[in-house]
Parts: structure tokens; sequence; C-alpha cells
């Protein structure tokens, strides 16, 4: 991405809202020295840090505090940036901002001094939003895949990848020079090798890519199985609160209900649905469609079975999964089997009891290893949804230029290597439309 210029300084509070030991406030752009100069009544010499009184158009201080000035392009957006670090008071440091601002500078957007740095290449696309998403973890998963995205892991990978093609995109475009030639003489045994690395490779990216947005989004569970199986329990025992009503009566659940928690590091978006089971009336009904609206778009179908009869919940919610990438079965009111012979339990099920707390240690691991997958947490990085569907279509390119070179039709093999180039291009940058741009770094913090 080429660089940028722009005539405008912008300044912005950095630091977050509230009373604070420290707050600072951060200028970019040409007028950043002269302006920060002007405040603190001193020239400031490059990555040293001034002790300086701030003063206001009258000269009247305004704060103690520290000035530092970086000159371009060695700072974080490419431009001059200055910051002035103030105690931490909101009245404060909007004077500093009014100060600046009269001085020529003018408020930033949302995401500027980001959206700057990358115009101005010193963060790719997809470093520039783990700056948003190291900012916004929850947790230290969360915390150190946004910093393996921000010092450049995934995009290294997807560059890779797009070298990949761009070789494959060399050698189609030469067999088209030559296309009186059979394949089979201009080395197209070695080029479907080469593609088929290039798809397996796609493919691996995808999964762990996956994994860094679950690790960023959370995981979508819905749970689901016949009334009275104890789904609403087990949502109130996973959320460590009664959230959902429990009763004997089959049906007390009709709406979805959503709840938000943390088990074992990883954030779920935990969804109540109806039971499903023939008959019921209108508003049950109603229940158990959006439930299977619900499972249609999500990650992982946690299935909650009564474990005295589990065979019988199984028919009830088969043709419900459909679609569903991942299930998880359970075998819920363990504690009711009593000194019964326990019904055999399937390879890939729990059993434990919402009740009692029994098995949901067990749970919560197989919750983790459903959102990342066998790949340790500890070489995830952060990845966004658009990067995930951005590889679900370089995925389809590839199959149609796999497709098209099988028959021989280089051209069209060419125009697909392209569109998944393309679409490697559009998670690092290399090809983003404005509105693109816009919609990523509006959703920045301000002063970042």
């Amino acid at each position: 991405m080429p660089a940028t210029v722009t005539n405008d300084t912008i300044v912005a509070i950095a630091t977050a809202p509230g009373a604070g030991g420290i707050g600072v406030v951060r200028l970019s752009g040409p007028a950043a020295p002269a302006i920060a100069e002007a405040i603190c009544g001193r020239s400031l010499r490059a990555r040293h840090a001034h002790h300086v009184r701030f003063r206001d158009a009258a000269g009247e201080p305004v704060d103690d505090g520290l000035a530092l000035l970086f000159r371009a392009p060695a700072s974080y957006t490419g431009e001059h940036v200055a910051e002035l670090q103030a105690h931490g008071s909101q009245p404060v440091l909007q004077l500093l901002v009014e100060r600046c601002c009269a001085l020529g500078a003018r408020p930033a957007r949302p995401g500027e001094f980001s959206e700057r740095a990358f115009l101005n290449g010193r963060l790719d696309l997809a470093q520039a939003e783990a700056v948003a998403d190291l900012i916004a973890a929850a947790d230290v998963h969360a915390a150190r895949a946004a910093r393996r995205s921000l010092e450049g892991e995934f995009s290294r990978r997807v560059e890779a990848l797009a070298a990949q093609l761009l070789a494959l995109r060399v050698q189609v475009e030469a067999c088209i020079d030559f296309a009186d030639e059979p394949l089979d003489t201009l080395g197209g045994e070695a080029l479907g090798a080469a593609l088929e690395a290039a798809v397996e490779a796609m493919a691996e990216l995808t999964a762990a890519t996956e994994r860094g947005r679950r690790l960023r989004d959370g995981l979508h569970a819905v749970i689901v199985g016949p009334p009275n199986a104890g789904k609403s329990s087990l949502l109130n025992a996973l959320a460590g609160s009664e959230r959902a009503i429990v009763a004997e009566v089959a049906g007390t659940t009709r709406d979805l209900l959503r709840e938000t928690v943390r088990v074992d590091g990883i954030e779920l978006t935990l969804v109540d649905t109806a039971g499903l089971r023939e008959g019921g009336d209108a508003v049950e009904r109603e229940g158990m469609r959006r439930a299977a609206a619900e499972l249609a778009r999500a990650d992982l179908a946690v299935v909650v079975l009564d474990a005295r009869d589990p065979a019988a919940g199984r028919a009830a919610v088969a043709e419900a999964l459909a679609g569903v990438p991942q299930r998880l079965w359970l075998h819920n009111k363990a504690d009711l089997l009593g000194a019964a012979v326990e019904p055999p339990l399937e390879p890939d099920a729990l059993r434990v009891s919402a009740r009692t707390g029994a098995g949901l240690d067990a749970l919560a691991r197989r919750l983790r290893q459903a959102a990342l997958g066998a790949a340790p947490a500890e070489g995830a990085f952060s990845a966004r949804a658009r990067h995930v569907e951005a590889l679900r279509r370089a995925a389809r390119e590839l199959e149609a230029a796999r497709v098209a070179l099988g028959d021989e039709t280089l051209e069209l093999a060419a125009e697909a290597l392209r569109g998944a180039h393309d679409e490697l291009g559009a998670i690092t940058g290399r090809v983003a439309p404005d509105d693109l741009l816009g919609h990523i770094f509006s959703a920045f913090c301000i002063g970042k």
C-alpha cells in the first residue's frame, strides 16, 4: 500500500475516560511538533522525554507533565507524532485538546491514528485490526493472540500463501502463451501438484484463522435437546447464576435466552432454546422454530439428553442438528441414575449433573477443545470473521482453478487464481476498498 500524504494534524485523548494518574493527549501530522512546542514553551528533541509546563493561550499554566516527540517516519503513524502526558484529569486533558485545535489541529476520528499507520505502511490491515483486538482482549489468551497478530504472525502466513498463488499464476500464464502445446508437455503434473499444495495450505490457514476468530469473538454454542432434559439448568450452572427458569413442566422455555460466559479462558455465547419435540401449542412451536434458526448459525450444538434414557432424546433432536459443524453430547441428570445400571455412554458423550456440578470440569475442557481444536492456544493468533470469510472465498476460487486445470481451460484457471490471490490481499490490505477501511477503523476507540 503506497504512503498517503496528509496535510492536516489530528489530536485526541489516547487514554481511557475517567480519572487516572496519567492521561495522554496524542498529536499526529505535519504540525504536531510546532503545536506541542507552542504548548510546552520550548523546543522538543525527538525521542526524549521532557519535563514541561503546559500553558494555555494566555500563558497560564494548565498542568505539569512530560512531552515526547517522534519525527516521521519513525513513529507509530509514520508522521510526526507528539504526546503530552499530563495528570489524568479529564478537564485538564480536554483543555489540552482544545489548545491543540486552536493551534491548527482537528479532533481525530475513531481509529484514525491506526488508519494513518496503515496508509503510511507502518502496519498492514490485519496488524491494524490486531491493535483494536489487543485493546479489547478480555483475558491473557486473547491478549497474547492479538499480540502475535500485531507482530505479524497472521500476516506472514497470509503472505506466504499469497506467494504460492502468485507463483501458480505465473506458471498458468506461461502455459497460456503456449496454448498449442499439450499441458502435459508444459509441466502440467508439477502445476497440479503445486495447486494441491496450495489447497492444503489454504485449508490449514483457514482452520487456524477460525480458531483465532473464536478466541476474539468467542464460541457461539446453542443448548438443544428434548423437554425436561436439563438445558436451562445447565445454562444456570455454566453462568453461575439463576438466569433461566427451571421447572418440571415440559415446555417451560419458550424463547431464546442468551448468556455470555467465560469457560476455561474461552468466551462462550450460550443460547438456551425451547425443548424439541412433536406437538406443543403455538407459542412452543414458535420457540422450536427459533431454536432451529439459531442452530443454523451455531459453531457448536450442546445436545442435552436425560441420562436415564438418552436414546429417546437423540431421536427427537437428530433432524435439527443437520448442518451444525460441531456437536457435544451431554447425558445430564447423572445424579438420578442412583444404583441403577448406567446406560452405555457413546465415545463422543459426557455424563454430567447440572444440579450437583459433576462432570462440569470435563465439560469445560471439551468446550475449550471445541473452540480451539487440537492446536494449543499458545500458538494461536487473533483473527476476525471477515478474515475467515475471505479465506473461504479464496478456497472456493482455488477449487474452481483445480476444476479448470483438469479441463485444461487455462484462462479460467488463471482467473480463478487471480480471484483467490485478491481475496488474500483483502486480508492484509493489499487490495482494500475505501468502504472496507471506513468500516474497520470506525470501530476503533478514539485516540488509537
